[in-house]
């Protein structure tokens, strides 16, 4: 594997986390997660991933509802970085992974995307909480 292939493939791993980590947000405050986030991490200060790392820290003690759920998002994650994988490659090369800019990348050439990374990208938009 070419190291430019290794780091587009790191830097959507972590564009694919991302907006696992952003459909997560609502699993904090209500949802199938909400009660153990608050048993297991209710301590933990958001950002960074922290929340997401804190569960993925006591997942085998998660309930059957919230390990569904979390199941759930990692699949739809990987729906996106499969679809998105070349619109990334194409518009967002040479974009330093972290904070959402990629994300924010594929978002600023939204009519530009593929069909099938527009689509789930438009997914995922819907499943936001709202802004609060």
């Amino acid at each position: 594997m070419s190291m430019r292939t290794a780091f587009v493939t790191m830097a959507f791993a972590l564009f694919a986390a991302g907006v696992a980590a952003e459909a997560g947000a609502q699993q904090r405050s209500e949802g199938p997660c909400a009660g153990d986030v608050k048993r297991f991490c209710g301590d933990v200060k958001p950002g960074q991933g922290a929340i997401a790392k804190c569960m993925k820290a006591h997942e085998a003690e998660l309930s059957p509802a919230c390990r569904d759920a979390s199941k759930a998002r990692a699949e739809r994650a990987e729906r996106v970085r499969e679809e998105c994988r070349a619109d990334a490659e194409k518009f967002c090369k040479g974009i330093a992974p972290g904070g959402g800019r990629i994300l924010s990348c594929l978002k600023s050439r939204e009519p530009e995307l593929q069909p099938a990374c527009a689509a789930e990208f438009k997914r995922a938009g819907n499943r936001r909480p709202p802004a609060r």
